[in-house]
């Protein structure tokens, strides 16, 4: 198939929405497809643009196979409701006349992804002068998880807005998401089964992979300094609004408060990433000599990195529970390792991390925006190696039944072959 792709993000960023779209985009080309892309230069998690790429201009690359139009965009040093809006906008115009000449490419799908729900407008029109089947792809539900984090408010703009949000979706002829959960709300927006596919987010399960045999220790312990015997709990990912990291900064002094009174096994918090929200967390972590920070790590080290953990921490915040689904869970579960998730019960996060039952356990949930929760679940792990080695084992067993790219992308790229030879 000749499959264009359009979005913000795209490779090589290393988190979130680019990296999926970067790595589906090399599977598809890997397996006999042609590729293209609209896209942005890469700015995301840092909100600034990478050296080499001008946000000003438009320009042209081949990677991966695949060829890449990169669109100017305004790119905001603090995302904020309007900031955001205009910074999403101004992608959204830049990008419709290198769209328009994908026309003449004759493409026989388009496939958008949310964020950024600007672009469906052009990606429709561009596929029905086409010719192609329109799929939009809904990694977060962001006009809902703006309204809901308080980016945008207001009852009567939030009727319109969602309005003509539902129009929109049902112009499409396929919409998916990432979790059962997220498809139950397209389903409540109006948008028809039949046009709706599951497409959760995957891992190369070889790429990431449980690994305890080192010549010496973990190069990240050893670069961290750390002694053999402690406990490292991890964060590794976007250092966003929606993660809801104030938590972790509660977390890491209420246990330095413990340190004197607790006979524990050492414990040492490491949160890894960039973002808008990371100079908050350095700032509210000031004096804290149990906590290190590193930069966002390229993707040749993330297993050691992840590898490196003891017990993963998962922040989110209550208000985005079922509108997003952290895509850093997937790295977490072929990792290994267990996790400390914060979700309320029923949400698809609760539901994945706490299993159906003690064989597919893969860490604890505690309650959002809860820190004493959460250290309490962290002394849980802390002191229980044999505990820690069972929710990893199910962790991993997870990932290798559900989320392995090859199983993932297959039935993707199946179901767009359905839909681009059915007919209209």
């Amino acid at each position: 198939m000749k499959i264009l792709l359009y979005g913000i993000n795209f490779s090589p960023e290393l988190t979130g929405i680019g990296k999926y779209t970067g790595e589906m985009a090399a599977w598809l080309v890997s397996h006999g497809h042609e590729v293209r892309v609209v896209t942005a230069p890469p700015y995301y998690p840092a909100w600034a643009v990478s050296v080499g790429y001008s946000a000003r201009t438009w320009s042209t690359e081949k990677t991966m196979g695949v060829d890449v139009w990169r669109c100017p965009l305004w790119v905001p040093a603090k995302p904020g409701g309007a900031s955001r809006l205009v910074h999403l906008a101004s992608f959204a115009l830049s990008s419709v006349p290198v769209m328009l000449r994908q026309i003449f490419w004759r493409p026989d799908v388009v496939w958008v992804v949310e964020p950024a729900l600007f672009c469906a407008p052009c990606a429709v029109v561009v596929a029905r002068l086409s010719g192609a089947k329109a799929w939009l792809h809904i990694q977060d539900f962001e006009v809902d998880a703006a309204f809901s984090m308080g980016l945008l408010r207001g009852k009567r703009i939030r009727e319109v807005v969602e309005r003509c949000e539902s129009w929109l979706m049902r112009r499409f002829d396929v919409v998916s998401t990432i979790s059962s959960r997220m498809l139950d709300l397209l389903l409540a927006k109006g948008v028809p089964a039949r046009h709706t596919f599951l497409a959760p987010n995957w891992v190369d399960i070889a790429a990431i992979r449980p690994k305890t045999k080192y010549v010496g220790d973990n190069p990240y312990r050893v670069l961290l300094g750390l002694p053999t015997d402690c406990v490292v709990a991890l964060y590794s990912g976007n250092m966003g609004g929606k993660q809801g990291l104030e938590i972790l900064a509660e977390v890491a002094r209420l246990h330095a408060t413990d340190l004197a009174k607790s006979d524990s096994r050492p414990l040492v918090f490491v949160f890894c990433g960039d973002g808008a929200g990371k100079s908050a967390l350095q700032l509210a972590c000031t004096g804290l000599i149990n906590v290190f920070f590193l930069p966002l790590q390229p993707l040749d080290r993330l297993n050691d990195l992840l590898v490196m953990a003891d017990i993963h921490l998962l922040p989110q915040r209550a208000d985005a529970a079922d509108l997003v689904m952290p895509s850093k869970l997937t790295g977490i579960l072929a990792s290994g390792k267990p996790v400390i998730a914060t979700a309320h019960a029923g949400t698809e996060l609760s539901r994945v991390v706490a299993g159906s039952g003690p064989d597919t356990q893969c860490g604890l949930v505690v309650q959002p925006e809860n820190a004493a929760a959460m250290l309490a679940a962290i002394k849980v792990l802390l002191n229980d190696e044999v505990l820690r080695n069972r929710l990893g084992v199910a962790a991993r067993a997870y990932a290798e039944q559900y989320l392995h790219i090859d199983m993932v992308l297959t039935k993707l790229a199946q179901h767009m072959q359905l839909v681009q030879t059915a007919k209209d």
